[in-house]
């Protein structure tokens, strides 16, 4: 290595130059007039530190651009800092809006984020998933999986778990935030046959998918409670296309007066068929979807729709897990996020002939 004289003195010069250094937690701790043992108290999100040190000492890591040597901190504390995500690698609205809101979440808290997306709906696929999830060390898993097909074989896991599916006895530590599909689906019937319309007809997901039997259940037994026929239900897969052939079958039937789709895509494909076959929404057929997608107000007719928020499911069930994470909470629970009718344009009263 060369060396070569400057005002300042001699300095290395080629391979071995010496870079910037890394701002350290001692330079913290000097800048916020506090320990090194507070600002890692902070960067750990200690709730003991009042709220004045913590905002000094929050101030200090911005202004000086102070990055915590993550490694250094797993090694310390025997955890990676990751959170594990398995998830249904599908471009369907609510798992797609659930994996996305759950990356935003662990993100915004200040872990990582490992993801395994499962293509098949099979058993094995999935336990594939979990234990690849815990081969890479992460110090917990959200499970974002659709299908009641998923009876896992391994119990007893030594990590918390979240589930955005519904209760799989994974962990003896495990989390549960639904969104109140029942409620939902209550209101979208109850509101249509307040319309004057006799029954509700309607077009069903995957019977596989534990959102599309929940939502069906609740369809029929709100048309039970009512005193109402429940029609024979015609099963789509989610997709606009699925709902259009639905739709086909349901113009066909001149006592069709209104439809619950499982969700907006398949009520937007039902539209259109009913559209096609010269039959008016909603003079002669009202229609209620399930989620509102962004576009659902962006139709010819805005379509009256159930709400649930994924993102705040999302960001509930990740808050949920970091308190279990950093010891603010030692035991499970179930929570439900509600859900809530948005009426538009494509409901209206029964025809009257």
């Amino acid at each position: 290595m060369s060396v070569h004289a400057s005002p300042l003195g001699v300095r290395p010069v080629g391979r071995a130059r010496v870079g910037i250094r890394r701002v350290s937690g001692t330079d913290v701790a000097g800048a916020a007039g506090v320990s090194q043992k507070t600002v890692s108290r902070v960067v750990n999100n200690d709730p003991q530190v009042s709220p004045d040190v913590r905002q000094r000492v929050q101030e200090a890591i911005r202004s000086l651009g102070y990055r915590p040597n993550t490694a250094a901190r797993s090694l310390l504390l025997g955890r990676s800092r990751t959170v594990g995500l398995l998830t249904l690698g599908s471009a369907a609205y609510g798992p797609a809006s659930l994996a996305i809101a759950t990356g935003r979440a662990v993100s915004a808290a200040g872990y990582g984020l490992r993801v395994v997306n499962t293509f098949d709906l099979d058993e094995q696929t999935m336990e594939n998933g979990l234990v690849s999830l815990l081969d890479q060390g992460v110090d917990a898993i959200v499970v974002n999986e659709p299908t009641s097909m998923f009876q896992p074989r391994r119990h007893g896991l030594a990590v918390p778990v979240l589930s955005l599916s519904g209760p799989l006895n994974l962990s003896a530590t495990e989390l549960v935030v639904e969104t109140d599909e029942t409620s939902g689906v209550t209101e979208a019937v109850n509101h249509l046959l307040e319309l004057g319309h006799v029954t509700v007809h309607h077009i069903g997901g995957p019977k596989d998918w534990p959102s599309a039997v929940r939502r069906t259940e609740a369809w029929r037994a709100a048309l039970e409670a009512a005193g109402r026929d429940t029609p024979d239900v015609l099963e789509g897969d989610w997709s606009l296309a699925s709902g259009y052939e639905a739709g086909r079958a349901l113009a066909q039937r001149p006592g069709v007066t209104a439809v619950f789709a499982a969700n907006d895509h398949m009520a937007i494909g039902l539209a259109r068929a009913l559209q096609d076959a010269g039959r008016r929404v909603p003079d002669d057929v009202s229609i209620v979807g399930y989620d509102d997608v962004p576009e659902a107000t962006f139709l010819s007719r805005a379509l009256t729709t159930v709400r649930q928020d994924l993102t705040v499911a999302a960001a509930r069930g990740v808050e949920l897990l970091v308190q279990v994470l950093e010891g603010r909470r030692d035991q499970g629970l179930l929570e439900t996020i509600p859900t809530h009718l948005v009426i538009r344009e494509t409901t209206g009263p029964a025809p009257t002939s």
